[in-house]
């Protein structure tokens, strides 16, 4: 929200005050405190009719400091808080005549007490800081003031902003506040935390996430749930502004050594993902969603890609699944769909999992509505005239209220009836479209709760899959979020359109969303709105088939591929066994995601932070730690991407081409852009017909130009350490050792078709790849 007219004037209707002076400074608990005047004070009569800002800094985890500004203490919002893993670091606090400073292991804040300024460092840098007008307290559209108001009026009534200004250095570019569809490169933008269903072509975002991280490694995390105004570079173009309504705002600074590091640290105070299970990795299949279908439909698609020998993993039914206006009460369609628990058994039968779409709006009329609203479950008017209903999605829906615990194991238990019944998870669906002009059982501030609400309903869901599924088991397929949402996964990117260029901004999307501390993330395959043309799908296909997870749906055309052409069938066929023999090292790289919070999906500059070259790129990304892939948006099939520097394999056809450069190159619909770097170790699996497999048995090893050392860890579908191996090059001889005996494992050594000896293992030559090498222990010594 912007506050002032260019960079010297105020904007009239804002009423600024600006701490303009560090007048005292404390010593507290766990950091240090400042009060800050709204003017310069010189003498004591200076002390009196000016406000305050008091702001503390607090040591809350390992390099992240947490930093309060307030001005009227004793104001109550009533927001709901983030959960917050917190473990407090020991600080040192030393103030003089001229500074106040604090430090908690490598990062150190700086406050200027003779000219007011504020300073974070880590590692021996400056990160950012606060200087002359950058931390404000705003009066927004007061009234006029009088001393002596007449009976009923307000003479001070105004919104009451609190605004922080953060500096950005030359050349300093911004990532992440979401799945955002507009520029990657946030500088120049001003983006508002609200989340709202506006499809994937504007400025509005299903997934606000208040927390930006930059190129010098340090992140921004806004700790409110409430509606956040960012101005990035935008209002002054030195800063970036982050402004909240109240009389406080909260944020922490997060330092790492890298952006891998700034969101390892980010997730370690928000959540880690869960580890979703491994048969999530497959192929998802919808029915699409206004689309006429029963169950002859859906066994002609099943069949159908079992016919075409296209492995399907989910097969997902659509909101119709449930009677027209009478969504949701999670009461299956009898005319459509008469044996239930039959079809699901026969499904299942084949080796499907099923989910279900849902969401958290409960039409009037029927059955689970009444009960809600006869127990108090679903969201109150704020006038008190009983519950708050919209006819916007449904006919007079209401919301489930899930500040209350009763209304939560309300709605858990209905969803667990389907459980029983043979589904696996849930597609949840809205949790955007939430009205602030209503009460909530446990007094929340409602304009704070339209983002929190999220938050809670995916939780709610999720811990039930958990419950009944057990530790591992539990995905959902969200569309809303809001930070700490990562925890639930996998989100999807929401109603993009069949075109490339709808294509591109799902990308652009989901690289901001895993900036923002999410690891896993999908998009529908083909667009959802309108039809791809047969080009466009094929393209989409290897795009969603080399995402971490990969989901074909649509709104009101079936998405199943031979109704666009065979090569289709093909296309859809070759990528879907591709992923599968991939899933050994796409599970292993879910789980570093688990452990660390790092995502498996990753932008170019958070993988090669220092090349420059990286800072815009936001079309094409990084599959874990070592493949790179350009989705191909155009019908020429033309590729334009850049390889970091080192040498890169590619995977399909093993052409090595030297990094540290940009191609262009035609392809066409059985390839695109897909390479391996240097210095990998990859996991091959040994079976592309089912995900259901075990990806330590009779994996292969395939080594790409190893120069000084690679390993790789090969898990099992539960994320457990089957074993791990590495490679050490010295010279012309080439070690390789597994951690534990696995006698169906095999080397091979790409693009190395003579070898002078092996060690420990026999050789099967392969022309076309390589050498492929079957180990008899667990070392392996190679003469190359």
């Amino acid at each position: 929200m912007k506050f002032t007219e260019g960079y010297w004037e105020k904007n009239e209707r804002a009423n600024a005050s600006y701490a303009m002076q560090a007048f005292t400074a404390e010593a507290i608990p766990g950091g240090m405190r400042i009060v800050s005047p709204f003017r310069q004070i010189t003498d004591r009569g200076g002390a009196l009719d000016v406000g305050t800002i008091t702001t503390e800094f607090i040591s809350v985890r390992k390099d992240i400091i947490s930093v309060r500004s307030y001005h009227y203490e004793g104001y109550v919002k009533g927001e709901p808080r983030y959960e917050l893993n917190e473990d407090p670091q020991e600080t040192e606090v030393e103030i003089t005549e001229d500074e106040a400073v604090m430090k908690a292991g490598r990062m150190t804040v700086r406050v200027d007490l003779k000219d007011f300024k504020i300073t974070y460092e880590a590692g021996g840098k400056v990160l950012t800081n606060i200087g002359f007008r950058n931390l404000g307290y705003m009066q927004y559209d007061r009234a006029t003031l009088t001393k002596f108001p007449e009976p009923n009026y307000m003479a001070a009534q105004y919104q009451p902003y609190m605004v922080t200004e953060l500096s950005l250095a030359p050349g300093e570019c911004v990532y992440g506040l979401g799945e955002r569809f507009t520029a990657f490169v946030k500088n120049g933008q001003v983006v508002d935390i609200w989340n709202e269903d506006g499809g994937t072509a504007s400025q509005i975002s299903y997934k606000n996430i208040p927390f930006y991280v930059t190129s010098k490694h340090y992140g921004v995390f806004v700790d409110h749930s409430d509606h956040v105004s960012f101005e990035v570079a935008s209002e002054k173009v030195e800063n970036v502004g982050f402004s909240v309504k109240g009389e406080e705002i909260r944020y922490h600074i997060i330092y790492g050594d890298d952006i891998k590091g700034v969101i390892e640290n980010y997730t370690d105070l928000t959540g880690k993902p869960a580890l979703p299970p491994a048969w999530s990795f497959g192929l998802w299949l919808s029915t699409s969603f206004t689309t006429n279908y029963d169950e002859e439909t859906t066994n002609s698609f099943i069949q159908g890609m079992a016919d075409r020998d296209i492995p399907l993993s989910v097969f997902h039914f659509d909101c119709f699944w449930m009677k027209e206006f009478h969504w949701c009460d999670f009461e299956w369609d009898s005319r459509i769909f008469p044996d239930v628990p039959g079809m699901l058994k026969r499904y299942k039968d084949k080796g499907l999992k099923i989910c279900v779409w849902i969401n958290p709006y409960i039409a009037q009329g029927t059955n689970f509505f009444k009960e809600g609203l006869k127990n108090g479950y679903l969201v109150q008017r704020a006038d008190g005239r009983g519950i708050k209903q919209i006819d916007n999605w449904q006919p007079g829906m209401g919301l489930v209220d899930f500040t209350n615990p009763d209304a939560v194991k309300w709605y858990q238990n209905k969803l667990k009836t389907l459980l029983d019944m043979g589904v696996d998870c849930f597609k949840t669906d809205f949790g955007e479209r939430i009205p602030v002009d209503v009460k909530y059982y446990d007094g929340s501030d409602p304009v704070s709760m339209h983002n929190y609400y999220t938050y809670l309903y995916n939780k709610a869901v999720f811990d039930l899959l958990k419950e009944v599924k057990g530790e591992g088991e539990a995905i959902l397929f969200a569309r809303s979020a809001t930070a700490g949402g990562q925890q639930f996964p996998v989100h999807w990117g929401g109603d993009c359109s069949a075109t490339y260029a709808s294509m591109a901004e799902s990308l652009r999307g989901g690289l901001s969303f895993t900036l923002s501390g999410f690891s896993f993330w999908s998009h529908d395959m083909g667009g959802f709105e309108m039809t791809a043309a047969p080009d466009v799908y094929k393209r989409w296909l290897q795009f969603g088939l080399l995402s971490t997870h990969s989901r074909l749906h649509g709104s009101k055309s079936y998405r199943v591929p031979w109704l666009f052409d065979e090569e289709a069938v093909d296309v859809c066929r070759k990528f879907t066994k591709l992923k599968l023999r991939l899933l050994p090292y796409l599970y292993s790289m879910a789980v570093k995601s688990h452990k660390t919070g790092i995502p498996s999906m990753r932008a170019m500059i958070m993988e090669f932070n220092d090349d420059p070259a990286t800072k815009y790129l936001d079309m094409q990304y990084m599959l874990g730690d070592s493949i790179l892939v350009a989705p191909i948006f155009n019908k020429e099939g033309h590729a334009e991407y850049y390889l970091p520097a080192g040498k890169w394999t590619h995977l399909l056809s093993g052409e090595v081409k030297e990094g540290g450069r940009w191609y262009e190159e035609d392809y066409d619909f059985s390839s695109l852009p897909v390479f391996v770097r240097e210095n990998t170790l990859l996991p091959i699996g040994a079976v592309d017909t089912t995900v259901d497999y075990e990806l330590e048995k009779d994996v292969q090893i395939q080594v790409y130009e190893v120069n000084e050392t690679a390993s790789c860890e090969v898990v099992t579908r539960k994320g457990e350490t089957a074993f791990t191996v590495k490679a050490v090059r010295e010279g012309n001889k080439l070690t390789l050792e597994a951690s534990a005996e696995n006698g169906g494992m095999t080397y091979l050594l790409r693009n190395i078709h003579e070898i002078a000896d092996v060690t420990g293992g026999s050789i099967v030559k392969d022309t076309e790849n390589g050498i492929i090498i079957v180990p008899e222990g667990c070392r392996q010594e190679i003469e190359l």
